[in-house]
């Protein structure tokens, strides 16, 4: 799929799914990507709000993106993965749950970072509709060097309630890439 192919098929999903401005301050109005960002489990790609089962999400994704058109040989990312709807989409009150954060990744087939926070597979209940996650690719300024301690703990109640957009914000990193995936339990029915 083309970039431009891409980008308003990222644009018609994120509107439909709820996940521009106002429920989502981490996508900027208007965004437009400046690189694919592709996540995959096992042989699953994520596509753009495609359904897993927490069976299918034990193990962190193989993450891969392409280099920016005018990006230099240097230029590291920091990957986001976080849920707006926890604990359940109608009582979202712990968003945004911080599973996995990775810093100085560089564009790969299979881009291999720094862990921040370890990954922590989606695990919504059978009882919960489906949760929508976010894979954000943000480009670090040059010299950005994160800690573990710059994001927070491993801890279960301390990935609650993170200040992604504020977070983001306050080390200046820029986003240039979006995926998302709809979530729900092995045992869940529509």
């Amino acid at each position: 799929m083309s970039l431009q192919a891409h980008t308003e098929a990222l644009a018609s999903t994120l509107a439909a799914a709820k996940l521009v401005p106002g429920s989502a301050p981490l996508i900027p109005d208007g965004f437009k990507p400046t690189t694919e960002l592709r996540a995959t489990f096992a042989e699953k790609a994520v596509a753009l709000g495609n359904l897993f089962r927490v069976s299918e999400v034990k193990a962190a994704p193989t993450i891969s993106f392409a280099k920016e058109g005018n990006a230099t040989e240097s230029q590291t990312y920091t990957l986001l993965l976080v849920d707006p709807d926890a604990p359940t989409p109608d009582d979202p009150k712990f968003a945004y749950w911080r599973h996995w954060v990775v810093s100085r990744l560089k564009p790969a087939e299979s881009a291999e970072g720094k862990v921040l926070t370890e990954y922590l597979g989606p695990g919504p209940k059978d009882d919960s509709r489906p949760h929508r996650y976010l894979f954000l690719l943000f480009r670090e300024p040059e010299g950005l060097a994160l800690e573990k301690e710059d994001v927070g703990g491993e801890e279960f109640v301390q990935r609650r309630s993170f200040q992604a957009a504020e977070w983001t914000a306050r080390h200046g990193l820029a986003l240039v890439g979006v995926n998302w995936m709809r979530g729900a339990g092995d045992g869940w029915t529509e």
